[in-house]
């Protein structure tokens, strides 16, 4: 039988990170700049030096369902999620660009959307979009709209989602699971409203505010997968075990409510406007209060710690036992961002 991409291949759990280790890394001879970093990482981008410059790229393709959804749209996704991506390795973003499939038939109002939130967020951040470009596929051979953002930034340190060390303290910059929970309800399939909206947000001022103190080791954007799959990445990749304390983890009431409903994992539900956090612990509480002084970082919690171990993850539950917190074999939910 031939084997066959399935819809849990892009879920940000296990089977992704197999097919991407196993068939697409390897195909490529080259493929990392002289030291920097490249796909044989699997960061949220890569890094080329140019004359002691620390430059910064990433791409991303965005084909969510429904495209425009409470908290924001598909447009506003992709520039969010193009300067997460920069921002969580160290770097200031610098440009965006953006490629657009269109399906024949899509309504120009809603292209003019879909712009007009990328606009927003752009001037937001302060960061220009300087190129794209434009396809338009038959009716019916594409769903809508997909697009791809790309961006560059510059780093005076690159910071990776392995540098963890033993002491290090974790921080949550926000509530976990609202783009999830937000995406089900638009879709209807709760088959009931939840007054949730999507957390899709530019992370870059959190960051910086973090970067700034000096006290930032290692930082990933829990986005397909969730907190299950970044933590679970950061714990292999940094040689070292996580304990999270999961009294401290901020998740709204409503979110959590329809995760139990539903017998979702909180912890792997998808998120758009988070960042988690490896902090020195000696900065640990000034970099909290810093991250909680800006826009989209209010709610942040310290929510667990490093320590020497072998790469798992393990919760504190609040009744007091502890279990290990796997890695998502697929997100539960496809097109989630």
């Amino acid at each position: 039988m031939k084997r066959v991409i399935t819809l849990e291949h892009g879920g940000g759990g296990r089977l992704m990170r197999e097919l991407i280790e196993g068939l697409i890394i390897p195909a490529y001879r080259l493929n990392r700049a002289p030291g920097g970093i490249g796909l044989p990482e699997m960061d949220d981008g890569a890094s080329i030096k140019v004359a002691g410059i620390n430059i910064v790229l990433t791409t991303d393709a965005y084909t969510v369902s429904p495209i425009f959804f409470p908290g924001g749209d598909i447009g506003r996704l992709a520039a969010c999620g193009t300067i997460n991506d920069l921002s969580v390795m160290g770097a200031r973003p610098l440009a965006l660009a953006t490629s657009m499939v269109v399906e024949e038939g899509f309504e120009v109002e809603k292209l003019s959307r879909i712009i007009r939130s990328i606009d927003e967020v752009s001037y937001e951040v302060g960061v220009p979009v300087v190129a794209g470009d434009t396809k338009v596929m038959e009716k019916g051979k594409i769903d809508e709209i997909v697009i791809n953002a790309s961006g560059v930034g510059l780093a005076d340190k690159v910071i990776s989602d392995s540098g963890l060390r033993p002491g290090d303290k974790i921080i949550i910059t926000g509530p976990i699971g609202d783009h999830h929970i937000a995406l089900l309800s638009a879709r209807g399939d709760l088959g009931f409203e939840v007054p949730v909206k999507s957390d899709t947000a530019p992370l870059w001022e959190t960051v910086e505010a973090a970067l700034d103190l000096g006290a930032v080791t290692a930082m990933k954007d829990p986005t397909r997968g969730g907190v299950a799959s970044a933590l679970n990445e950061m714990a292999k990749k940094s040689k070292v075990d996580i304990h999270v304390w999961e009294e401290r983890i901020p998740i709204r009431e409503e979110v959590l409510g329809v995760a139990e409903a539903l017998g979702l994992d909180p912890l792997e539900l998808t998120n758009e406007g988070v960042v988690i956090m490896g902090v020195r612990s000696e900065l640990a509480e000034e970099a909290l209060q810093a991250v909680r002084a800006t826009r989209y970082g209010s709610m942040a919690e310290m929510v667990g710690e490093v320590r020497e171990g072998s790469g798992l993850v393990v919760l504190e539950t609040v009744v007091g036992g502890r279990r290990v917190v796997r890695e998502p074999l697929g997100a539960p939910v496809p097109r989630i961002c």
